[in-house]
């Protein structure tokens, strides 16, 4: 075999397989930020140990516990949901707070407001019985996030 067929030869083996190799795309959508740390950094907190703590107010008064954490269809914080109010599970309420207006201050939750501010606040429900938002199983129509 003369040298201008084997290189004619290689040349289209090679062509034959660039599809593959150059045709790979990206497996994270456009829209999906990739996590650029493995590790979790002083300026987050997890969800699993912000349900269930106490929230203080600036004068380091107990004003209430963080009962949930509320996300939108996109997956971002809606609301942090604080229980102000109750006395040994009675009589308490839950009122919905934006994530920002929540500080950590010497690894604990601090908040901007009194008791007395957030008992006058609205009522937030946890469950909605029109919609079937909140409850375990899906409503019949929708009930699907990021849709």
């Amino acid at each position: 075999m003369s040298n201008a067929t084997s290189t004619a030869m290689f040349a289209a083996i090679v062509a034959a397989a660039s599809p593959a190799a150059f045709g790979q795309t990206n497996t994270l959508p456009a829209t999906h930020a990739a996590v650029t740390s493995h590790i979790i950094q002083s300026d987050e907190i997890r969800a699993s140990k912000m349900i269930g703590s106490t929230t203080y107010d600036r004068q380091n008064r107990n004003i209430g516990k963080v009962g949930d954490i509320v996300l939108n269809k996109d997956g971002q914080v809606d609301a942090v949901v604080v229980d102000v109010g109750a006395f040994l599970g009675v009589g308490g309420k839950y009122v919905a707070i934006p994530l920002t207006d929540i500080k950590t201050d010497n690894n604990r939750l601090t908040l901007d407001r009194t008791k007395e501010q957030l008992q006058q606040m609205a009522a937030y429900q946890l469950e909605n019985r029109d919609t079937g938002a909140g409850t375990s199983t899906s409503p019949a129509a929708g009930g699907h996030l990021g849709r």
